[in-house]
């Protein structure tokens, strides 16, 4: 299963979104053609009631600890607790960053290391 669909798959089942987007921005990164490396998530849960935004992202982490172990370098957290979100239109997810190349960085890092 492609990771992207994996990740959807953990997020609906854990949390039962309201709303939920999963985009994958790996293309946005100094990866190879096709990766899924690099992800932002908009997510609207009942789930977060109650919860602080480290709480939110935590409960997030926890679903996702296998892929974040293998493969899944960077999520973009925007989480919305169901009681604030009042919009019937879903929310509009904010741009992430320009790359900065750490992946390249760290490539570098290990390969250096093993030397």
């Amino acid at each position: 299963m492609a990771v992207r669909a994996l990740i959807t798959s953990k997020l609906t089942q854990g949390l039962v979104p309201l709303h939920l987007e999963v985009l994958n921005e790996s293309g946005q990164h100094n990866v190879p053609k096709g990766s899924e490396t690099h992800f932002r998530i908009v997510v609207v849960s009942d789930k977060f009631d109650g919860a602080t935004k480290l709480q939110q992202h935590r409960m997030i982490h926890g679903l996702l600890k296998h892929e974040l172990e293998n493969g899944v370098h960077a999520l973009a957290l925007q989480t919305i607790p169901a009681s604030k979100w009042k919009d019937p239109n879903p929310p509009v997810p904010k741009e992430s960053p320009q790359c900065l190349g750490g992946m390249k960085r760290e490539q570098k890092e290990r390969e250096s290391n093993k030397e």
